[in-house]
């Protein structure tokens, strides 16, 4: 995390230490929502971060955090050279409301729900 401590006004994502991006509002460690990836090699040796589930505490519903947790995720994913499997309905959605992430979308195979399996 930055020098910053984190609020709702200023939130911060981060890599957890299971295999998932976290979005903090406070100093207490807790996160306010959670997205969880599985790291999946397709046949042609792609790597690619296919996102099961996202979800963000009641508490913090309406203040747009799952937004910035998905876009935060998917950003870092990408930076390091993942492609990106929405599985999860939100994900899905938020790529659909931002085009400018399709080119970094693989569809859904059997594979993808396969290895979501084996996790």
């Amino acid at each position: 995390m930055s020098d910053q401590t984190p609020s709702l006004d200023h939130p911060q994502v981060v890599q957890g230490s299971k295999p998932r991006y976290e979005i903090h509002v406070d100093a207490s460690g807790e996160p306010a929502g959670k997205t969880y990836f599985t790291e999946h090699a397709a046949a042609d040796g792609t790597r690619q971060r296919i996102f099961p589930h996202t979800e963000v505490s009641e508490e913090y519903s309406g203040h747009g955090l799952a937004s910035t947790l998905v876009r935060g995720a998917l950003d870092q994913s990408i930076a390091e050279g993942y492609r990106i499997v929405a599985v999860c309905p939100y994900v899905k959605g938020w790529i659909e409301k931002h085009p400018e992430y399709q080119e970094h979308v693989d569809a859904t195979k059997p594979e993808h729900l396969q290895a979501l399996e084996r996790r």
